[in-house]
Order: structure tokens, then sequence, then C-alpha cells
């Protein structure tokens, strides 16, 4: 019993010194713990502690505005609120963003017709539980596939059935949850543009409730004078998948709006505004904000283009051809179209371009297509035969008063040729007046070494010289070449197609190769210029914006006329060639309209004889019709402007309901109306409600 008692004594002090061991360990690491706390990650909590955030947002500025040449603001702002997202990761789970989409939804509306198929399996996929995707594709099947490869094995899987479950209010959430979900980190993505002064004030009481969500500043292109030269402007909208990169390196944001089209495209870099930009800084310790500053950089809209148009004159000349269509319900074979351009010969200047189309498959409506003076190339008809004159001049087989024998031609294996009526002797003066097609026919065939008479000497070889020499000189005029115009694209106009020798007749009278009305423009604005070709141009300034929109800003740059090249012919045959087109004026084929005209114009009128395909189907035929063209320039002996007029698809002048005066009476009306305006000016009429920008995303 006494061993027992002994060996109970041992024990005890053996349990305490494990026991004190193990407090001795704890408390060494409780304060080896606290050492690294204090020392070592002390700044770093005391840093925690007191913490300074700093978030910075930038604010679109608006775009320049356009002006006309008189000071008119013709491209507009219209403010507006845009509701936008901010993803604060790109780890955001989209079931977390369509949590936001679907409060969003009841506060909003939206349109949903942008949504795709695609669009609505991805959501479809997102709202349903794991049970029901494993119906779509079972766990042993996903065993071997890749997440991807899943992924689109379950879209592949989702049935019209499936679709079909999600409603209208479905479709809204998922019209928001499309937009949020293509926006970036930290850059806002507009979900809305353009909401309403009570869609802003809802929103504003349910912010907080909404993170990432805000309402911007935002501001929309109005068109002051409606759809005149609408398609001229261009068009703005999201960046452009393929230039993403592009803008990114040049200080654009993922979201930012930018010119897509035409004179907003061409001119981006000075219509782009300057962004404000916010700085929030925020202090705070234990979790409190004690202070908070803001730091604001105001923006600056873009920079204003001074246009070269006329808006006074543009609206004459639109309303020109709107009277002519109206007179001519019924005179063409197709399409109802006219294109006109009045140009400033000595500096390249557009002081107006119009473009009217009436498609006939569609109601009966006027459709902007001023863009058509550019893109779209028609046989041009008898309005290139002064080109054809001066070339024959200029490579020698014929001269001024050389005279040819106006007379049916036949060639072997074609069709004989003529001019209207047999005019007999003539000359180049009175070929350009009557519209000679046999003198045109003659200066051809001695360029391939045609001999009418032997009817010999011309092959392969000098038909195709003839080809290249005539197409050298046209080029030269800017028929079939690139015209330099102050736009990102434009035709140059096509080949007619095999160069066989009677195409090379009708080549030199205009119905084979394929010209613009901006590239006959330049044209005749060269022969009016004595040769010099100028570049055509749009914008002639750059200014600083001003608040005061009324009163454009100060120059920052001033483009001045550019002289693309002097032609290859002396002033005698120029000057040779320019009576010619006087005298078309005054004794030859427009005197009826123009004889009298206190202006004195030149010019040249043109048929262009074609075949046109209408119907659909088996009712599917080819219809005669003409392309009709009037070109010229005024006054005669000091030209001031230059004018263009090409209707095309029009019936031919047998046809019933035909307008063969069409391209005559527009043109008087344009001419008439630009030295009116010298005389007296009321200012462009203004629409009473500007048209808003389309909004392209």
């Amino acid at each position: 019993m006494g061993k027992n008692k002994q060996r109970k004594k041992r024990h005890i002090p053996l349990r305490l010194n494990v026991l004190f061991f193990a407090v001795f360990i704890l408390f060494s690491a409780l304060i080896l713990r606290l050492g690294i706390v204090q020392i070592v990650q002390g700044e770093e909590f005391v840093r925690d502690l007191e913490r300074t955030s700093n978030t910075t947002a930038r604010i679109d500025a608006p775009r320049g505005l356009m002006y006309d040449a008189y000071n008119h603001v013709i491209v507009d702002n219209e403010l507006e609120l845009s509701v936008t997202y901010t993803n604060p990761s790109q780890q955001t789970k989209p079931e977390e963003i369509l949590k936001i989409a679907e409060k969003l939804e009841k506060l909003i509306d939206v349109d949903t017709s942008q949504i795709t198929e695609r669009d609505k399996k991805d959501f479809w996929l997102i709202k349903q539980p794991t049970e029901v995707k494993y119906e779509l594709v079972s766990k042993k099947e996903r065993s071997d596939l890749e997440p991807s490869e899943e992924y689109q094995l379950e879209l592949n899987r989702i049935t019209e059935e499936h679709l079909a479950q999600l409603s209208d209010q479905d479709l809204r959430v998922l019209a928001i949850f499309r937009e949020m979900s293509r926006g970036y980190a930290n850059v806002p993505q507009r979900i809305k543009r353009g909401i309403t002064d009570e869609e802003a004030h809802i929103l504003s009481e349910y912010l907080d409730q909404l993170p990432g969500v805000d309402i911007l500043r935002d501001s929309r292109r109005s068109y002051v004078y409606g759809n005149s030269l609408r398609s001229i402007f261009g068009s703005t909208g999201s960046i452009p998948r393929e230039r993403l990169n592009y803008y990114l390196s040049r200080g654009y944001d993922r979201s930012d709006i930018v010119g897509t089209s035409f004179l907003e495209y061409q001119y981006e870099d000075v219509l782009r505004g300057q962004k404000a930009i916010v700085e929030s800084i925020t202090t705070s310790t234990g979790g409190k904000s004690i202070e908070r500053s803001i730091n604001e950089q105001l923006g600056q809209r873009g920079n204003d283009l001074v246009l070269t148009v006329d808006m006074e004159l543009q609206q004459k000349v639109e309303a020109a051809i709107e009277e002519e269509m109206k007179k001519s319900p019924n005179a063409f074979i197709k399409d109802r179209q006219a294109y006109a351009i009045m140009m400033d010969p000595r500096t390249g200047d557009i002081l107006a371009m119009v473009g009217y189309w009436d498609p006939a498959d569609r109601e009966r409506s006027q459709y902007d297509d001023h863009i058509g003076n550019i893109n779209k190339a028609f046989e041009m008809g008898s309005s290139v035969k002064a080109a054809s004159v001066l070339t024959g001049f200029q490579t020698g087989v014929t001269s001024p008063y050389t005279r040819f024998h106006d007379r049916p031609i036949k060639l072997p294996g074609t069709q004989e040729k003529k001019s209207v009526r047999n005019f007999g002797w003539i000359d180049d003066k009175r070929a350009l007046e009557v519209s000679s097609n046999v003198y045109m026919f003659e200066i051809a065939m001695k360029m391939a070494n045609y001999n009418s008479k032997s009817q010999c000497c011309w092959n392969s070889a000098t038909i195709e010289k003839a080809y290249n020499d005539a197409r050298y000189y046209f080029s030269q005029f800017g028929l079939g070449s690139e015209t330099g115009i102050d736009l990102p694209s434009a035709s140059s106009g096509l080949s007619g197609g095999i160069q066989r020798a009677g195409n090379l007749l009708d080549l030199f009278i205009g119905q084979f190769d394929t010209y613009t009305p901006l590239q006959l423009a330049q044209y005749i604005s060269t022969v009016a210029n004595d040769g010099y070709r100028m570049q055509p141009r749009l914008v002639k300034e750059i200014r600083e914006p001003t608040i005061n929109k009324e009163k454009p800003g100060a120059v920052i740059q001033r483009f001045e006329p550019t002289v693309l090249n002097r032609i290859d012919m002396s002033d005698t045959y120029i000057n040779r060639v320019q009576e010619g087109l006087r005298g078309v004026m005054t004794n030859g084929t427009a005197s009826g309209t123009f004889a009298n005209a206190p202006y004195q114009p030149a010019g040249k009128t043109g048929t262009a004889q074609v075949k046109v395909a209408v119907g659909e189907g088996d009712n599917r035929r080819l219809v005669d019709g003409n392309t009709q063209t009037l070109i010229g320039y005024a006054p005669y002996n000091n030209p001031e402007v230059s004018f263009v007029v090409v209707v095309p698809y029009a019936k031919r002048d047998s046809a019933s309901g035909a307008n063969g005066s069409f391209s005559r009476n527009v043109s008087k009306a344009m001419l008439d109306a630009y030295f009116d305006l010298k005389e007296q000016r009321n200012g462009p009429i203004s629409e009473d409600q500007p048209i808003l920008e389309d909004i392209t995303e």
C-alpha cells in the first residue's frame, strides 16, 4: 500500500510538467504571432485601417458639329441620358449580373428585336438548375468532354420547345443581360441610350440597389435639315470588332462611340470629343470614411467641321428633282432615281450633292441616296464626247476643224452603227453640238489604225492599244480613276468588259465603261478649269468648338484647293472643245432650254441606251431604257460652277409616260437657283423637329 502511494506521488509532477510544457509552447506561439503581426505586418495592417481608395470615371464629351459654307449648323448634338453598367471584374459570375438585370427590367423599357437565337440559348442555360443540364448532357457523356465541348453540346441540344419557355419578361431581361455581359471590367457599358425623364427619376431612386448601374450624360447626332446630305454625313456606333485594336492603341475605351462611315469616319480624329475625367479619392479608417475629395478635369466637345456645301442651294436642288419626279410618276422602267452635283471647278468644292432613290419594289417614298453620287456607276452616254474629241486631238488622229462624213457605219461582225440622224460632213465643234456618234467612231477607228476606205490595217494589238490610250486620256479627267474626294470609300467606275472592235466605238460615245456622277462632275470641271483637275472636297476648315454654336470658333486648319493633275492637252485644243460645249447650249441639243440663259452656260447632253432586267423568275425580262445625263458649267467665259445631272433607268422617249426633258429641266432649275442666290439669300429651311440619328451598336 505504501508503494502505491509513492507511485501516485511520482505521477502527479510528471503530468504537471507536461501541462506546463504545453502551456509554455502555446504562449510561445502566441507571442511569436503577436510579434509577427506587430513588427513584420504592422505597417500593412495600419494601411488597411487607414485605407485610401482612388476611383476614376471617364465621361464622354459630345462630338464636334458640322457647318455648311455659310456657317449654318447642319449636324448638331442632342443631349440625352444613358443607362450604363460597369462590371467590377471579369470574374463576376453570370448569375450575379442576371440578378441585376432582373431588377433593372422593372425600371426601364428595352428593345428585344436584336436578340439572336444564340442569345436565347445562352440565357436559357443560365436559368436552368444543374439537374436540367444533366438531362441535356448526362454525366457519363461529360466525362470525356472538355468544358467548352460540354457547353457546345448543351447548346446544340436546346430545342425550340425549350426556348418557347422564355416569357416576354424573360426576353426583356435577356436584352438587358446581353448588353451588360458585353462590357469589360471597369469600363461602363451602355445598356440603353436615350432614357426618358421618368425612367431617369425612377432609376435614381434605386441606384443603391443596383451595383455597377449608373446614369450617364450622353448625346446623339441631330440633323437640323432632315435627310439633306444625311448619308454623306455618315453614322456613329460602337467600335467595329475588326478595328478594336486600332482604337484601343489610340487611347479609346472599348465602349466608346466612334464614326463608322463617311464624314463621321473620315474625320473621327477631329470630331472626337475630349472626355471629362472625374477622380474620386476616399480615405477611410476602421472601415469608416473620414475624408473624400473629387478632382474633375473638364471635357471638351470635339472640333467642328466647316463643309463646302451650301445648304440653301442643296435644298433648292432637292426641290427641283422632287418636282420633276412628281411630274414624271411613270417615266422609269425600274427604280426611280436621279443624281445631281454642283461643284466649283476652280477649287473642287462640292456645293450641292443630291441623290433621289425610290425603289420600285417598296412603298412610294423618297430615300436619301446622296452617297449614290459616289458609289453608283452608269454608262453616261454622249456626255463623255468632250473627252473623246480631246483624245483624238492629242493622239493626232484628228485636229480642230477636221471634218468627217456622218453616215451609217457597218463593221464586220457588228450591227450597223450611226448617229441619231445622218449629219453629212461636220467638223469637231458641230459634232459636239449635234452629238454625232459617227464623228467619235471615226476617232476610235483611226486610233486603232482602221482605214474605212480599204477596211484594213487594224488588228487585236492596235485595238488594244486604242483602248489603253483612250482610257489613259479619259483618266486624266477623272473618268475611270479615283477622284480623291475626302471620304473613306468611293467607286472608280467599271470597265465595260470584252475589248472587241465594236465595243471600242461604244467606249467613245459613253456606252461601254461606267462612271459615277462624281467622276462626271470632276471631268466637266477639268474642262471648265482649262485642263486642271481639282480634288473634290466636302470639308474646307476645322474650327475650335465654341459655347455659342451659332458662331464657329477659331480656325485650326484650312484645307487649300489641291490640283491633282493638268491634262496632257494644249490650251488650243481645250479652248476648241469649250467652244463646242458652248454651242451645245446655244445651237445644239440643249439649245431649246438654255439658248437665252443670261448666265451663258456650256455643256453636253447624253443619252445612253441600256437594257434593264425587270421582274422575277419566269417573268424576268430585259426592257429598253435610257440613262439621261447633262453636264456643264457657267458662265462660259469665266466658269464658277459646274453641274451634273444623271437620270438612270428612264424610259425611252417613245414610251408611254417618258420624260425626255428630265435632266435638262433639273439642270436649268439648278443653275437658276445658283445665280439667284448670288443676288439674294434667305437661308436654308430647318426641320421643326430635327431628325435624330438611329443608334447603331
